[in-house]
């Protein structure tokens, strides 16, 4: 992980928030590493069309976290062993059936990030 997260104005329009994690970075972050926490399920890494399905641009809030495995925000937002960085509270959008399928199959339990889940608990 970069020892920074600054991300200077005029490329904030260009940060995403994965839709399975929640993990916000630059569009080129996810373009040129794809996403550390989903990759292996997602395959952003090099892929436009899957970066542009399986994340968002409409996200609200940000959480930093050092070490997930030791924070009480971590377990309240879903984020226990994913890796330290920069996570949205809620992401906007909605997955591709074909994506939530090779998800499940993978074995993630899929939750979406918009909120709805907590309702739905409630």
């Amino acid at each position: 992980m970069s020892s920074s997260f600054y991300v200077a104005p005029s490329q904030q329009r260009t940060l995403r928030a994965c839709m399975v994690c929640s993990l916000v970075q630059l569009h080129s972050k996810f373009m040129r590493e794809g996403c550390p926490n989903c990759d292996n399920v997602l395959g952003l890494r090099g892929n436009n069309d899957a970066i542009q399905e399986c994340t968002s641009q409409v996200f609200e809030g940000l959480i930093t976290l050092r070490d997930p495995t030791t924070s009480w925000v971590a377990r309240w937002q879903r984020l226990e062993g994913y890796v330290a960085g920069t996570y949205a509270v809620k992401v906007t959008g909605s997955l591709p059936d074909d994506v939530i399928t090779n998800l499940e199959d993978s074995g993630v339990k899929y939750i979406p990030r918009d909120g709805s889940a907590l309702e739905e608990e409630a």
